[in-house]
């Protein structure tokens, strides 16, 4: 799955410059998380970074967008080029 943000955001801006992807922008009220690109940080670290730095525990795994860890490991080296490990 892709990871969403909730509206429990506090617009810290510290989840944005944590994502290898740049899954993350800065929407009209608060951040959000375009699916299209998170693979929860598969590929790059073992837990997805944005929810590491979350002060207030407001990014969860978006059920709209259900991926197994294949898909995200496939999505990762579309968007990277590189193989994931």
């Amino acid at each position: 799955m892709s990871l969403l943000i909730n509206d429990e955001c506090i617009n810290c801006d510290v989840c944005e410059p944590e994502c290898p992807n740049e899954a993350i922008t800065q929407g009209d009220e608060i951040y959000e998380i375009n699916p299209n690109l998170c693979t929860e940080c598969v590929g790059h670290y073992d837990e997805p970074q944005c929810i590491e730095v979350c002060p207030v525990d407001c990014i969860l795994k978006d059920p709209e967008n259900p991926e197994s860890e294949g898909k995200l490991k496939l999505k990762y080296e579309q968007l990277t080029g590189k193989k994931a490990s």
